[in-house]
């Protein structure tokens, strides 16, 4: 960029140059010399704003020109990796007319409007946004594509539902330009990850955890290789208790249903509990088989709101799960 900058100059400085000396030879000509370097200033700056407009093809194969200096950015459910570029969205993900949005996030997102996490064509057309991006091609199926497109630029970042956080951080990186700074993130990530693990293994050895999801009077098991389960068995190393590793093997979601009865068979040393029926008094919790959990017998259970990161994924999401697994098994 540097080079193109100074030849940029290089170019300007010679124009000046032949206006000056256009100016000694023609003497009455100054007017239309001055109007034809007025001109070429004006494509000059034409061209600097046409050369930072950028092609990218998405994950779906389509060629999608990158407006050179985006100010309304919509990408939903992609908040996490916008918020560690420096990025602020011009809505925020939201299910529920807004009742349930990322939480961990709002310290950087607050005051942001919501939009309805199916993004219906009228709310993105009054946003008028001017760049989209989407975080799954399941997200434009069924012609919708052309739809949002036809309203702004849009980007698809991955085919798969659940993509690999970290090779999303890197496509939004370089739809913005924003490359190294993201690679970078992802270098603190990897760095407090690896540190956290070596605390854990010198004061606690290698425990058996698990993150359990109580939502409307039923409970839900985190997969092991998918969001929080990402970060505490890969990232971490703990160990995976078998009830996890059984469900996960049949279960095609990022939390997936477990029975009270089966949770009595859950072999793990510690559980995360994410209560989102904290508020109308969690009666599930009074149940005698939740009683007979063994971690619940040992007391050893660390409560959470939904509010927290744990049912979401990326690299801020990850770090405060990982501050949150420090200071609920670390003594």
């Amino acid at each position: 960029m540097s080079n193109i900058i100074s030849k940029r100059k290089f170019i300007q400085l010679m124009g000046a140059g032949l206006v000056a000396l256009s100016l000694t030879a023609c003497g009455n000509g100054d007017k239309n010399t001055d109007q034809s370097s007025q001109e070429k200033m004006e494509q000059q700056d034409t061209n600097k704003e046409t050369a930072a407009e950028r092609t990218l093809t998405d994950a779906m194969g389509n060629e999608v020109v990158i407006p050179a200096n985006p100010e309304r950015v919509l990408a939903s459910y992609l908040e996490d990796n916008l918020v560690a570029l420096g990025i602020k969205p011009v809505a925020q993900w939201s299910v529920k007319d807004g009742a349930s949005i990322q939480g961990y996030l709002q310290g950087d997102l607050k005051g942001i409007p919501t939009i309805p996490h199916d993004l219906p064509f009228e709310a993105v057309q009054e946003l008028s946004p001017d760049l989209i991006i989407m975080d799954s091609a399941s997200m434009v199926e069924g012609g919708k594509y052309e739809q949002y497109s036809k309203i702004a630029p849009t980007y698809v970042i991955g085919t798969e539902v659940n993509n690999d956080w970290r090779d999303e951080l890197l496509r939004v990186g370089e739809v913005f330009g924003k490359e190294e700074e993201a690679k970078k993130v992802l270098e603190n990530y990897e760095a407090k990850a690896a540190e956290a693990k070596k605390e854990i293994e010198d004061k606690v050895g290698n425990p058996s955890v698990a993150a359990i999801w109580l939502v409307g009077g039923k409970f839900f098991v985190v997969s092991e290789n998918l969001s929080s389960g990402a970060v505490m068995y890969e990232d971490l190393g703990l160990k995976v208790p078998e009830v996890v590793k059984e469900i996960s093997a049949s279960g095609e979601s990022n939390w997936n249903a477990i029975s009270l009865e089966k949770l009595v068979e859950l072999d793990a040393d510690h559980l995360f509990l994410i209560n989102s029926d904290a508020a109308s008094g969690s009666a599930s919790l009074s149940d005698a088989l939740w009683k007979s959990v063994p971690a619940v017998k040992a007391g050893n259970v660390y409560e959470f709101s939904p509010d927290e990161s744990w049912l979401y994924t990326g690299a801020i999401a990850n770090e405060q799960m990982i501050d949150n697994i420090l200071k609920s098994i670390v003594k």
